[in-house]
């Protein structure tokens, strides 16, 4: 299952080309049900069952959570709240372009 969410992480990256619009390394690599982006060794963005996940900004995530566009982050449901991250359900509804801000964004978070 993680190889897919690896292919879809990669390929989305690769056609926003989020190399040329930063100055950080950016690895992708697989976990255990999913995939996740790290910027300069962190991680800032996933995809997994649960959803296409990122590291922003508190202020952000609070809106978009007031917003019923993305949720909390939680690895388990019973767990704790992860801060500092939002998934959004069915990420592939949307262009890739609707995500590169938020990409972008959460790549900036590791800088």
């Amino acid at each position: 299952m993680a190889k897919a969410y690896l292919e879809k992480l990669c390929k989305i990256s690769e056609a926003l080309e989020l190399e040329n619009e930063v100055e950080a390394n950016l690895d992708i690599k697989h976990f255990f049900s999913g995939a996740a982006l790290y910027s300069n060794g962190i991680i800032c963005a996933s995809w997994s069952p649960s959803g296409l996940a990122f590291k922003l900004p508190q202020p952000e995530v609070n809106k978009l959570i007031a917003s019923g566009k993305a949720r909390s982050l939680r690895y388990f449901d019973k767990g704790h709240v992860k801060k500092g991250y939002v998934v959004f359900e069915n990420p592939e509804a949307a262009t890739k372009e609707t995500w590169k801000k938020y990409f972008l964004s959460a790549i900036t978070q590791t800088l």
